[in-house]
């Protein structure tokens, strides 16, 4: 379940205005700029984009960019661009990174391709179908029989053995493919607990699933690490990206 609280009525005129009065001349009203894209859905947001760039002329996104700095800004600019944009950016993000995030690149590939595949047509050969069945059986079968005689996850076996990059990519395909709510859990956990705190990681999970999933990961969250993912954000984050953060949560003004 998501945790994005958005109006059911919405009137993107007033917001564009709004952004608008935020952002002109000196200084930036930061505090506006949450309480409104903080609790708008992605067609909300396009709407109050299309008004913006309408009414005054210029790429609300852009205004954005060169108004505000920092965390802040990458989380604002990446929450406000469309699904297909903001997964370019992303995926540019982890190529230009130093270490070559080329997990993301597959986090990126395989949760849109698991969590958007659906079966629309009218018809079904049913043939074809018990045979996949036996197919994916099988996987299945040889995948737990794996866990039970070796005692290790077919995924941990792959790091154990190498440090290749493919291998490192296809142990992030088998978890996203298993439970991807599981998947960005840890993806927080690890961002949060590193080294200094990886901004990115925390980002890129919640403009992603507030929309989407972010609730259940916030769940497992706690049920990981007995303490509720929004304290958690709260300590270990600060300023308006915290609090920009917390909204998407679902526990922002």
């Amino acid at each position: 379940m998501a945790t994005l609280v958005a109006p059911r009525n919405h009137f993107p005129q007033e917001d564009a205005e709004a952004l608008w009065k935020a952002v002109k001349g000196w200084g930036t009203d930061e505090k506006t700029i949450i309480k409104i894209l903080g609790h708008r859905n992605a067609s909300q947001r396009q709407q109050i984009r299309l008004v913006f760039q309408d009414i005054h002329l210029e790429d609300l996104v852009k205004r954005l960019e060169s108004e505000l700095s920092g965390d802040f800004e990458r989380a604002v600019y990446r929450w406000t661009l469309e699904p297909s944009k903001r997964y370019a950016v992303l995926a540019n993000v982890a190529i230009k990174n130093a270490n070559k995030d080329y997990h993301v690149m597959v986090e990126i590939l395989w949760v849109g391709l698991v969590s958007s595949f659906r079966y629309g047509g009218d018809e079904i050969n049913a043939r074809l179908a018990k045979s996949e069945a036996n197919i994916l059986h099988e996987a299945i079968k040889d995948k737990e029989s794996f866990k039970d005689e070796n005692n290790i996850s077919i995924s941990k076996k792959l790091l154990e053995e190498t440090s290749d990059d493919f291998y490192k990519a296809v142990n992030v395909a088998i978890h996203c493919i298993n439970d991807h709510k599981k998947y960005y859990e840890k993806v927080l956990r690890n961002a949060i607990k590193g080294v200094g705190n990886n901004e990115d990681g925390q980002t890129r999970v919640f403009v992603t699933r507030a929309e989407k999933d972010l609730k259940d990961i916030k769940e497992l969250y706690y049920k990981k690490n007995s303490v509720h993912l929004e304290d958690t954000m709260a300590k270990e984050n600060s300023g308006y990206y915290k609090k920009f953060l917390l909204t998407l949560l679902g526990k922002g003004g």
